[in-house]
C-alpha cells in the first residue's frame, strides 16, 4: 500500500515511507552515513524494516525528485518526556521522538552544490510531518537523543532543540532513555 505523502514534497525532494516503492530497498543498500554515525547506517539497513513491521517506528526516505537518489532519511515514533517535579514525583508530556536522522554521504559527494540538506530535511519534511501528526494525536514536543559531540549538539540547537537543566536531564537519562542511546544527550523542542 502506498501512503500519500506528496503533500510534503518540495520542488527538489520527495518523502516516501520505507515500503512505498520496491526500489527503496536497493537505495537503502547503497546508503552511507558519515564515519561517526555508522549506527544510523546500520539502523536503516538492518533494523528499520523490522521496526516497521512491529510498529515500533516509521522510517521515511528523502529522495531527489530528478535523479531518484536517496538523499537522506529519518525515523519517528511516539514517546514520552518525563520531568522530575520534586523528590521522586514527575510529570510526563506526550512527544514524538526523532529516533534516526541522517543524510546520505554518497549523495552529498555526488552533489557538492547541495548544502544544508539536513537543515532542509528537518524544516521541510520532519517538522511538517510532526505538526501534521499533532493535529490528530496529543503531542506537544519533539525530542532526540544526540550523540555527545559538541558539533552535533550545536547543530541540533540551530534546529531549535534545547537541553534540560542538568538535574532534569539526568532524571530523563536515568528513567526513559533507551539502552541503545546510552551516552547520548536528550534534547527537545516544543511544537
Amino acid at each position: 500500500m502506498i501512503t500519500e505523502f506528496s503533500v510534503f514534497d518540495t520542488k527538489d525532494y520527495s518523502v516516501e515511507h520505507l515500503f512505498d516503492s520496491p526500489e527503496n530497498m536497493d537505495l537503502i543498500a547503497e546508503f552511507e552515513a558519515d564515519k561517526n554515525a555508522f549506527g544510523l547506517e546500520d539502523y536503516l539497513k538492518n533494523q528499520s524494516a523490522k521496526d516497521e513491521k512491529e510498529n515500533n517506528s516509521r522510517t521515511y526516505l528523502i529522495k531527489d525528485i530528478l535523479t531518484g537518489e536517496l538523499a537522506g532519511y529519518f525515523s519517528i515514533r511516539t514517546g514520552l518526556i518525563t520531568i522530575q517535579v520534586e523528590g521522586e514525583r514527575f510529570d510526563s508530556f506526550p512527544a514524538i521522538e526523532l529516533a534516526n536522522f541522517a543524510v546520505n554521504k554518497c549523495y552529498k559527494e555526488s552533489h557538492p552544490e547541495v548544502s544544508a540538506l539536513g537543515f532542509y530535511t528537518f524544516r521541510k519534511f520532519i517538522l511538517p510531518l510532526v505538526n501534521s501528526i499533532a493535529k490528530y494525536v496529543g503531542v506537544n514536543s519533539l525530542y532526540i537523543y544526540a550523540l555527545p559531540e559538541t558539533k552535533l549538539i550545536n547543530y541540533y540547537k540551530k534546529l531549535g532543540f534545547t537541553r534540560l537543566p542538568k538535574k532534569q536531564e539526568q532524571f530523563v537519562q536515568y528513567h526513559v532513555k533507551p539502552q541503545y542511546d546510552k551516552g547520548c544527550v536528550f534534547m527537545y523542542q516544543t511544537l
